[in-house]
């Protein structure tokens, strides 16, 4: 039984760590259980993985009468969730984060079913902060995760998103957008939702981008995109230019990606270390405890990505930032080279061994 909800981030990695479950044993069963509203209720199903739900909620950070129904939700989740584990009977409960994998995975260690945890971050987040108590192992993406936790319940694996994404081969992928295979090509890229502050300074950067050599991918997100298109409406897109609302596979285009300019988070980080491919992060300032911040900067140190912060991030600065790398390949192949090193190709073989090890 798997459980992980709300964001990507917590989804993505439990798919792939189901997908290198079933490559191992295709007759392995699998249940998710998520939430009815986030993205899981339908990424999930359409993965054809058998899915159930509980209602849940998160806690306000501040005095809030919503936290007593949060309380409440709570544990008539953790009831459910027994409901579910005692029809299932699952040999191990994993949870990769959000709200959710709180109450599955409290509810099998008390029931005494075998339970491992997985945090994508550096900084730890406050559901399976909650859980490393009751847990028997703890799997990790950051070495700055591992302080945060009771450290003989901690392994280092990774995220199962860079197993995905590791072998992937280059294609003629970027023909699809009209730019060409052998040129060198930035992909600016704010997130499935795109991001305001990324979005405008490229659109300002335009100009400038349509007189390089090198080609620009920019993915806006389908809720920015027509907004960008009527502020560029009096400037004529050079061909090396292409500007996309979404890309519904972007793993298969990462391969012919010479830099990535875009946020910090865990999948981002999984996919280009997997890839070993430079980067130019900008951490979304939005997130809890500023976790892009920290993952951003464990690339930075280890001469593997720039960072520019979303408060300092124009036109100029993306220009700069961008030209710095796309105009010097050296640098590019320095970066590649750290970024790769970083990486974990087989996290999620990793983490099924963690699994193996709880449930022998």
């Amino acid at each position: 039984m798997i459980s992980g909800g709300g964001t990507g981030g917590h989804i993505y990695p439990a798919l792939a760590l189901i997908e290198a479950l079933k490559a191992h044993d295709k007759h392995a069963e699998v249940l998710y259980v998520g939430t009815h509203r986030g993205l899981e209720s339908r990424i999930v199903p359409e993965r054809g993985i058998a899915f159930k739900t509980i209602k849940i909620q998160g806690f306000k950070r501040s005095l809030s009468p919503q936290n007593f129904k949060t309380v409440y939700l709570f544990l008539k989740s953790v009831v459910t969730a027994r409901k579910y584990i005692k029809a299932f009977k699952p040999d191990v409960v994993v949870g990769t984060g959000g709200y959710v994998s709180g109450a599955v995975v409290f509810a099998a260690s008390q029931m005494h079913i075998p339970t491992v945890i997985h945090e994508q971050n550096s900084v730890v987040g406050v559901t399976n902060k909650f859980l490393s108590h009751f847990v028997n192992k703890i799997a990790i993406s950051f070495e700055s995760a591992r302080s945060q936790f009771p450290e003989k319940k901690v392994v280092m694996t990774g995220n199962p998103r860079a197993q995905q994404v590791a072998n992937i081969q280059k294609t003629a992928a970027l023909q699809a957008y009209g730019l060409k295979d052998d040129v060198p090509t930035v992909l600016i890229f704010g997130g499935s939702r795109g991001a305001a502050r990324i979005n405008a300074a490229t659109a300002s950067a335009v100009p400038e981008l349509n007189k390089r050599d090198y080609q620009t991918l920019f993915v806006t997100g389908q809720v920015h995109y027509d907004k960008i298109m009527d502020s560029l409406s009096k400037t004529t897109l050079a061909p090396n230019v292409k500007i996309e609302p979404y890309i519904k596979n972007m793993p298969a285009i990462l391969p012919e990606i010479a830099v990535i300019l875009g946020r910090a988070g865990a999948t981002s980080i999984a996919e280009i270390t997997a890839l070993g491919i430079p980067s130019i992060l900008v951490p979304s300032p939005y997130v809890t405890n500023d976790h892009q911040t920290k993952n951003a900067q464990s690339l930075v140190n280890a001469g593997a990505a720039e960072l520019v912060k979303e408060a300092d991030l124009t036109a100029t600065s993306l220009l700069k930032a961008v030209d710095g790398l796309m105009l010097n390949a050296d640098h590019r192949e320095d970066m590649a080279n750290n970024a790769k090193k970083l990486g974990m190709p087989d996290a999620a073989d990793q983490l099924l061994k963690v699994l193996e090890s709880v449930v022998k």
